[in-house]
């Protein structure tokens, strides 16, 4: 097989294509010299218990301590994680992921004495100690640990919970292995020869013209799904079962109630985003109306519905290109984030291409320390790439304006937030690249990818995020989840949001197998939330002036200085209403009717 058609080994990829880990560690070894002073710090952590009560001085020093532990923990496990993702078959990379996870877990178990300390602190005490001078760096994490006052167990309750941490991550990390490592997807045969199926060249068969092409490699892939269906229901219902359990221990109302409490969102944001976009389903079923004309085919598959409408426009944009495109697209932002994030793409914040065991997907990965890491498994022939480029681009500078701006007991925003910032950018490379379009063809291909990113971004994520809700009120209200009844309650979803143009296959409900993101719960709707308030700070940037803009960087540089509803409110956007979500609706049925006005004229 030559080398034009298989997927690369890690060793085959060229040094100035990976991420540079330098920052964190200079190599394996300094890490495990580095985990041998994580433990033996953790060994002090029960010195400081009964001291936190004495004296805002006391305090301090115990947080000091907590702060330095947590730096160091952060930048041995993101360093493990980062080496791992790169083959997920890699045994010394997964050693290093299983040695400071359990660490960490030890550390945990410790220290657990730790929130029911600070609770017990008298409320007049502590209002003393949370104005004092040495207390600055912590006030805003003292101050979220106390909303927890009604969540917190006793120390030997944390312990217990602590202990158990370790184990949490097992769905998670067996799906991932299976999917990504045992999972052999196989050769489609193309008119170009064989080339290879996987999670990550799926989405590129996906857009191909050629239907027969995109038939046979959608039921090669979903082929391996339906054989180890039982297994993979099985670990995914495994993790909502954990969920339920962790929020009945900690007194909350339900599994989403918990995952919702930390960032402060009231659950009505995630009903108003279900409930509204659930009210605006009539322009998504004529999207897809539209496709199957603008298609010429004699029904609609679920193997239609990523392919491009325009099909004569070719793309390929190599990745230097692509950076290239992205500055331009983000001069709005000004000299400072543009040549930041430029000099980090071209350089090594990326790990650029697909190699054999690689992690699928995209993602960024902003620590404190390092630099804020981009995974991509890059694609030159998909323009969607460069919008995953210019997407991730955003997180990492979200990152690196948080990290540079606050202190490390909270500079990490929360994904809520996080969302805002990668789609905001996407917003922008689209509103350039449709600018700079030199012909109709190109204009209706750019307005297409775009009705095709919201439509994935806000309508998708929310029918996700509907189908999690769906799951874990069945498991809390005492109906047993089986691989049936999974596969029945997403069926229905796939018909509610596709339309009745949609003929879906005796496989199409197996998606709901084969998303990564339900294994961290009531995460998705962030997406469709994040996209909503990105678009309405695009619009302010790009058409007001400076304030505008400085406001969408204090943002940026809020970190967790503050709760999402309200930095986001800094910015300029009020999530506390369905009003962005409806505009995000509008904004596509408008685009709807601009690809029906283009392909008339065509």
């Amino acid at each position: 097989m030559s080398e034009a058609i298989r997927i690369p080994g890690r060793q085959e990829i060229a040094q100035a294509d990976t991420w540079d880990l330098s920052k964190l560690f200079a190599n394996d070894a300094a890490w495990n010299e580095s985990l041998a002073v994580y433990e033996k710090m953790a060994e002090k952590i029960p010195s400081f218990r009964g001291t936190l009560a004495q004296s805002a001085e006391s305090l301090a020093a115990y947080l000091d301590f907590s702060r330095d532990l947590g730096i160091l923990g952060e930048r041995l496990y993101y360093y493990a994680d980062l080496r791992q993702t790169e083959d997920e078959g890699c045994g010394e990379a997964r050693t290093m992921c299983g040695k400071i996870t359990m660490a960490a877990a030890k550390a945990q178990a410790a220290g657990a004495w730790e929130g029911p300390e600070i609770l017990a602190i008298p409320e007049q005490d502590m209002n003393q100690f949370l104005a004092h001078p040495r207390i600055a760096d912590y006030r805003i994490y003292l101050q979220r640990t106390l909303r927890y006052r009604t969540h917190i167990l006793s120390d030997r309750e944390e312990r217990i919970i602590a202990l158990h941490a370790e184990g949490e991550e097992t769905p998670s990390d067996a799906f991932s292995v299976l999917t990504n490592v045992d999972f052999d997807f196989g050769m489609i045969d193309t008119p170009e020869g064989q080339r290879p199926l996987s999670q990550s060249t799926w989405s590129v068969f996906m857009e191909k013209p050629d239907r027969d092409l995109r038939r046979r490699a959608y039921e090669a892939f979903y082929h391996h799904f339906e054989s180890h269906k039982t297994t993979l229901a099985s670990l995914y219902f495994g993790s909502v079962k954990q969920d339920v359990i962790k929020a009945r221990i900690r007194g909350f109302d339900s599994a989403r109630a918990a995952a919702l409490f930390p960032d402060n969102v009231s659950e009505a944001v995630y009903d108003n985003l279900v409930a509204t976009v659930g009210e605006n389903l009539d322009a998504l079923h004529r999207y897809y109306q539209l496709r199957k004309r603008a298609l010429k085919l004699p029904d609609l598959r679920h193997y239609d519905v990523y392919t491009p409408l325009v099909q004569s426009v070719k793309r390929t944009t190599n990745w230097n290109e692509a950076v290239d495109v992205i500055s331009a697209a983000l001069a709005p932002l000004g000299d400072e984030y543009v040549s930041t994030l430029r000099t980090g793409l071209l350089g090594r914040w990326a790990d650029r291409y697909e190699n054999k065991g690689k992690r699928s997907g995209a993602f960024s990965a902003g620590s404190f320390s390092g630099d804020p890491y981009i995974l991509m498994n890059y694609k030159e022939d998909s323009i969607r790439d460069v919008f995953t480029l210019a997407h991730e681009g955003g997180h990492s500078m979200h990152s690196w304006y948080s990290a540079r701006s606050n202190p490390f007991m909270h500079y990490n925003y929360t994904i809520f937030e996080a969302e805002v910032a990668s789609t905001f950018n996407e917003d922008l490379l689209f509103r350039h690249l449709e600018k700079n379009a030199d012909n109709a063809e190109m204009r209706l291909y750019l307005v297409n990818k775009r009705a095709d990113e919201l439509l994935a971004t806000l309508y998708r994520q929310t029918m996700f995020a509907e189908f999690e809700m769906i799951s874990h009120r069945l498991e809390e209200g005492g109906t047993p989840l089986t691989l049936e009844v999974l596969r029945a309650e997403y069926r229905t979803l796939l018909e509610k949001y596709f339309g009745p143009e949609m003929i879906l296959e005796s496989a199409s409900d197996l998606e709901g197998l084969r998303i990564p993101h339900f294994y961290r719960a009531f995460y998705v709707y962030k997406y469709a939330t994040g996209i909503s308030a990105s678009f309405a700070l695009a619009q302010r940037v790009v058409s007001g002036g400076r304030q505008e803009r400085e406001d969408y960087f204090a943002f940026l540089k809020s970190g967790g200085s503050r709760f999402p509803i309200e930095s986001l409110k800094v910015a300029g956007v009020d999530m506390g209403t369905p009003e962005p979500v409806r505009a995000a609706c509008r904004y596509f049925a408008r685009l709807v009717d601009e690809l029906e006005k283009l392909l008339l004229v065509r």
